[in-house]
């Protein structure tokens, strides 16, 4: 039998020394939890009683070895198809490693914010959004609903989501989160868009400030 897979990567325990809440990271195709964890490095003073954390992907990246992937990218074939087959197979995983920090911590879904860069960014939404119960919340960086029409049909829990992108990005373009959200509001989600202006495949100072406040709403609220 094989063994499931089990995420590992940096983690930030809460500088008040007693986790209220999580906010769990998930990083870009090719990067690795040290790159996402610097937003909590920039989050923690602000936000005491949170711990962050986060994974590396369960692949080495099939672009760049010295990185990790949720999935892996296909330029050639169908990329729609791709990111599908692939989100399905990396959302349990990710559903998993939440299972086991929340019996870790004591803490639990409603405790915890799912962010995401890009392709962690896709995941975050695909698999948040299939969670029974509704997370804290959502930021989803630079990133697109995976096949949007299968999400009615497989939609678990609604919890609010913040959808921040640049509107120069060349990687995944800004009509990725632009047609997001009209979906995810269809489906009764309070779901937010930010635009980033000028900035590319990055997370904008203004964007950052954006997720700051929606952490501060969610968190503190």
């Amino acid at each position: 039998m094989t063994e499931p897979v089990k995420l590992s990567g940096p983690m930030l325990p809460a500088a008040s020394g007693h986790a209220k809440s999580l906010v769990v990271l998930l990083h870009g195709y090719g990067s690795d939890g040290r790159d996402l964890i610097a937003l909590g490095q920039f989050w923690r003073d602000s936000f005491p009683d949170t711990a962050f954390i986060a994974p590396n992907a369960p692949e080495v990246c099939g672009g760049n070895p010295f990185g990790y992937q949720w999935f892996p990218l296909d330029l050639e074939r169908d990329r729609d198809l791709s990111r599908l087959v692939g989100a399905a197979t990396a959302a349990p995983v990710i559903t998993a490693f939440l299972e086991d920090l929340w019996a870790q911590t004591g803490l639990g879904p409603a405790d915890t914010v799912l962010a995401g860069f890009s392709q962690g960014a896709m995941m975050a939404l695909h698999t948040g959004l299939r969670l029974p119960t509704a997370l804290k919340g959502i930021i989803a960086f630079s990133g697109l609903l995976v096949s949007p029409e299968k999400l009615a049909g497989e939609l678990q829990s609604k919890p609010p989501v913040l959808l921040v992108h640049g509107d120069m990005d060349e990687v995944v373009p800004v009509i990725g989160s632009e047609a997001a959200q009209p979906v995810l509001i269809d489906l009764g989600i309070d779901a937010r868009l930010f635009v980033s202006e000028g900035t590319g495949h990055a997370i904008g100072q203004d964007g950052l400030e954006a997720a700051s406040r929606f952490l501060r709403e969610r968190l503190q609220g």
